[in-house]
């Protein structure tokens, strides 16, 4: 039997580890690597057309299927494109392993065509970033990358260089056991103990939930109906806690809605679970605030907190559940709920008045019959941008949907990337690409990986010729829009161009047939809709700090628009009150 090289271990240890397929562009200092993923069973190799789209696709699928995923680049300029999608993951705490091949290792350090030194470059959006400089220290050095990106959340970096690749590797190698899944953590007692001393001594509690909260919503919602707490969530917990939920308030941010904003400020006792929420302007200062966290850096970053709780969502609400008395006095969850009700109420009007005859048609509106139209567990990857907004407000979550975006990183161009890895995790999903003009042309190259694949994804494009959150800033910050338009093609003649289904549409009564007919193509498919530039309707009181860098300081409802069948649960919440 010919003895293994370096790149032939390094894939077969990726493979025991869980990796399916590596993302990226081939290049010299990879080809080692790429010829053993080509003779390697379990594994491929998926050709995009730009680097930055393999990390956000391998971030996407570890976020879609909680296993590690992998992605590559070549030497200098092909792993440096990586960077983007990379931060994006590592700030989703997706477990990504990437492969920055490296320069022939005697010239490193002497500036070599292409050289960088890539161990150094992604150590800001990594747990590891390490250099390989000789075949007996890669067994040890990739089994630590990947237990510290499985381990604590995000990304590992490997520098490899190309020769070193191709060198035999050491004989009788031995095969170190992996970690390959993450385990659950409880808090002392004594934390415990103290956090339900609180939690009794309090007379309204309110819940704000993050994507900590994944796998607990059945823990969440025994403890809100012991404990009588309204519950309010971020943008990264929507998809975790909103669905079957009587006790919802609704979303706090930038983009919220409902009475989350009042729900965390007029309690006595703020419960933080599972968020890293960066926006602490919308914190209130003037309660008693508890943090649980499984990650103890997050705890008290963005407020002061009362209780520090390092420990899942899940077994820290297990205990307390077990221990907290029940209270019996609802008073305040019932007025948070009809205050819900009353904001949405008041904003539900904006998508369904005259949309059968306004043009160019209401982003509400095309998001309102997506999300009426698409599969019960589709996957939304959702643009950063007004495709946030529309996402947050109109995207039903039912506890099988998902819906993936830039929400802690915040990059452009993050949706058609991130349709590639959720669909190749499962072809016979639908997954639904929201795509803002600005990102799918940035990175429009890589529809033709969906086609070269055929991957079904289904990309809608809110094409309103502009940059429209950029354009939101301008105009609050009381600047004259500048820079913010963009001279768009018909992007369903692209799409038709590269071998895909596309359709344009125009008109209002075009949209829902357009959407349908999509859907029931087998491939990959466009809907270019072309969307109103001015569905920017601002509240009069807004102030110019409020939305610049999304840090907004006081505004219950930021964006004038519907919130989409959410206002049917708020109203079936409101019948199901007990009456006295």
């Amino acid at each position: 039997m010919a003895r293994q090289n370096v790149a032939e271990q390094f894939v077969d240890i990726l493979v025991r580890a869980g990796v399916r397929r590596m993302y990226g562009v081939v290049g010299d200092s990879l080809n080692p690597v790429v010829d053993a993923i080509r003779r390697t069973g379990g594994i491929e190799w998926i050709q995009v057309r730009h680097e930055e789209t393999a990390a956000f696709a391998a971030g996407a699928e570890a976020q879609i299927t909680g296993r590690l995923a992998a992605c590559a680049g070549s030497c200098g300029p092909g792993n440096l494109h990586l960077i983007n999608g990379l931060y994006d993951a590592h700030r989703s705490m997706a477990p990504v392993l990437a492969l920055a091949s490296h320069i022939p290792s005697g010239e490193i350090g002497l500036g070599y065509f292409q050289e960088t030194h890539p161990d150094q470059l992604f150590r800001e959006c990594s747990h590891y970033s390490e250099l390989i400089s000789n075949p007996a220290q890669m067994p040890r050095l990739l089994q630590s990358a990947v237990q510290h990106a499985v381990g604590r959340g995000g990304v590992s970096v490997v520098a490899l260089p190309g020769d070193i690749a191709a060198q035999p590797a050491p004989e009788k190698a031995v095969q170190h056991a992996l970690v390959t899944a993450r385990p659950s953590v409880r808090p002392g007692d004594g934390e415990i103990e103290k956090l339900v001393r609180l939690i009794d001594e309090a007379d309204r509690v309110t819940l704000f939930c993050g994507s900590g909260t994944a796998g607990a919503h059945a823990e969440v919602m025994e403890f809100a109906g012991r404990v009588k707490a309204p519950v309010g969530h971020a943008l990264r917990g929507k998809e975790w806690i909103q669905y079957d939920n009587p006790y919802d308030v609704g979303m706090s941010g930038l983009l919220g809605y409902g009475a989350a904003y009042e729900a965390t400020h007029e309690c006595d006792l703020l419960v933080l679970l599972g968020t890293d929420f960066p926006y602490n302007a919308f914190l209130p200062d003037d309660v008693k605030i508890v943090q649980v966290d499984i990650r103890p850096e997050h705890l008290g970053r963005r407020s002061q907190l009362d209780l520090a709780v390092w420990g899942d969502v899940r077994e820290t609400l297990r205990a307390l559940n077990t221990r907290v008395r029940p209270k019996q006095d609802r008073r305040f969850l019932d007025r948070m709920l009809k205050k819900h009700a009353d904001a949405l109420e008041g904003v539900v009007r904006a998508y369904t008045r005259k949309v059968e005859k306004h043009t160019p048609i209401h982003p509400e509106y095309v998001a309102s019959v997506l999300d009426e139209l698409a599969d019960e567990d589709a996957v939304f990857t959702v643009d950063t941008g007004m495709c946030n907004v529309w996402a947050a407000r109109y995207l039903s979550p039912n506890g099988k949907r998902r819906i993936i975006g830039s929400f802690s990183h915040g990059s452009m161009a993050n949706a058609l990337p991130q349709a590639i890895g959720a669909q190749f995790t499962d072809r016979s999903r639908q997954v639904v690409s929201m795509s803002g003009d600005g990102g799918f042309s940035m990175l429009m190259g890589d529809f033709l990986t969906l086609v070269q694949y055929d991957l079904p994804v289904k990309v809608i494009v809110f094409n309103n010729s502009s940059l429209g959150m950029v354009e939101l800033e301008m105009l609050v910050s009381g600047l004259p829009s500048y820079g913010t338009t963009n001279r768009n093609p018909d992007f369903a003649a692209i799409a038709r161009a590269a071998g895909a289904y596309g359709v344009r549409v125009e008109k209002p009564k075009q949209l829902t047939a357009a959407l349908r007919d999509a859907f029931r193509h087998k491939g990959p498919a466009l809907v270019d809709v072309v969307t109103d530039p001015n569905a920017l309707s601002i509240p009069p009181k807004i102030s110019a700090d409020m939305v610049t860098g999304f840090a907004l300081s006081a505004s219950k409802i930021v964006l004038d628009g519907g919130v989409g069948r959410m206002i049917q649960m708020a109203r079936s919440n409101l019948r199901n009150m007990p009456r006295p």
